[in-house]
């Protein structure tokens, strides 16, 4: 069986028979990705470790543990949105486990180090000399932090990249590295003002940053990802880079903006809901957008793939809608016995299939998209045949 052509002019290969044929000896999807995760989440489980005792001895266990628990506060708020971005094309959770413990661990511990390494040149060149609070706030934390992030980011391009489709990919990818980093940094400010400053102290921290603004570093490394998936959609390759670099100013920019309010503003709370809540907004809406724009192109290839008989109608408006997605989650539910976790899986195969064919139709997606294909065609053949067995 013949892959479908990267020409966009072409339609997809028929299908011979009314039910796809299961081949002899299929391509294998390249397993590299899995591979690096598995390497990737072993050392950041490392790292995170160091961070841990860090934070255990500066803040003390007790109080350690006080501030890790509000701290899923907002991480939790954070996740359960990632979640719904996440539904209609679901990421591993071997690369999604990564990028969380990219961002609470290898992050932190980037700016960390960066930081202890800038105190320790600025006591060498002069002596007794502190460092600038609101230096370090408008323009230390945001470089370093948001840098050390989008790498995160940019490596599960380079070693996922078939699971790496476009801008929503990008801003998954990019808001679980964010909440990473968030929540280790949640647990040393709420440790800090608990140890510093009371029970008082730490509920103020608490509100202002748990409640008033947990999805800020989303926001800012959202841009990141946002680029990096634009550039995947654009066909990858070394151009992904420049995207990158653009993406990484506008989280910097950001970044600073957000904490430039907050460390120079008279009127902070005035200034809190008349710039950083319609950046929210705006980001929310920018969010429906490229969900909507994901079903679009899930129901186009989706179509294509039908009108070569790989599909029925039916079957496309099943995998390719909001509406059919939940008859057909119905529909397994009430089985016996209950066949829910085969429909899921097919729906995320057929919706995979989907975008391997815009890269396909891209015309810049090199082999590798064509071996995914054939693998997630197979692999949509075995989830309808256990699905209806």
């Amino acid at each position: 069986m013949t892959s479908v052509s990267p020409n966009p002019s072409s339609n997809p290969t028929p299908n011979p028979s009314p039910a796809p044929p299961i081949w002899n000896a299929p391509p294998t999807a390249r397993r590299g990705g899995l591979v690096f995760a598995i390497i990737g989440i072993v050392v950041a489980g490392l790292v995170g470790l160091l961070v841990v005792a860090y934070l255990a001895s500066g803040l003390g266990v007790p109080t350690l543990l006080i501030g890790s628990l509000l701290a899923l506060v907002p991480l939790a708020l954070v996740l359960l949105a990632v979640r719904w971005v996440d539904r209609w094309e679901p990421e591993p959770r071997w690369a999604l486990w990564f990028a969380f413990l990219w961002g609470a661990a290898v992050s932190v511990a980037i700016a960390l180090v960066v930081d202890l390494g800038l105190q320790l040149a600025m006591a060498f060149a002069e002596p007794g000399g502190t460092p600038d609070e609101a230096l370090q706030a408008v323009v230390q934390a945001p470089i370093v932090e948001e840098l050390a992030k989008g790498i995160g980011v940019l490596l599960i391009f380079a070693f996922s990249r078939s699971h790496f489709d476009g801008p929503v990919d990008g801003l998954v990818y990019a808001a679980t590295v964010a909440a990473g980093f968030a929540f280790t940094e949640n647990v040393l400010y709420f440790g800090a003002a608990l140890a510093e400053g009371g029970a008082e102290t730490l509920g103020a921290t608490f509100v202002v940053r748990g409640l008033f603004s947990p999805f800020a570093h989303v926001l800012f490394t959202a841009c990141t990802g946002l680029a990096i998936g634009i550039g995947a959609r654009r066909g990858g390759g070394a151009g992904v880079i420049g995207w990158f670099l653009l993406g990484l100013l506008g989280a910097v920019l950001l970044h600073a903006l957000w904490n430039g309010s907050l460390a120079f503003a008279d009127d902070a709370i005035g200034l809190y809901f008349t710039v950083q809540v319609p950046i929210f907004i705006a980001a929310i809406l920018l969010t429906v957008l490229l969900r909507r724009q994901e079903e679009r192109v899930t129901r186009a290839r989706l179509a294509e793939y039908g009108a070569a008989g790989w599909f029925s109608p039916a079957e496309v408006e099943m995998l390719a809608t909001q509406a059919g997605r939940r008859q057909a989650r119905a529909w397994a539910r009430a089985q016996t016995p209950p066949r829910t976790a085969i429909m899921r899986r097919l729906i995320a195969d057929a919706t995979h299939l989907a975008f391997t064919r815009q890269r396909l139709l891209s015309g810049r997606s090199g082999p590798q998209a064509a071996v995914d294909e054939h693998a997630l065609l197979q692999a949509v053949v075995a989830d309808r045949a256990e699905l209806l067995r």
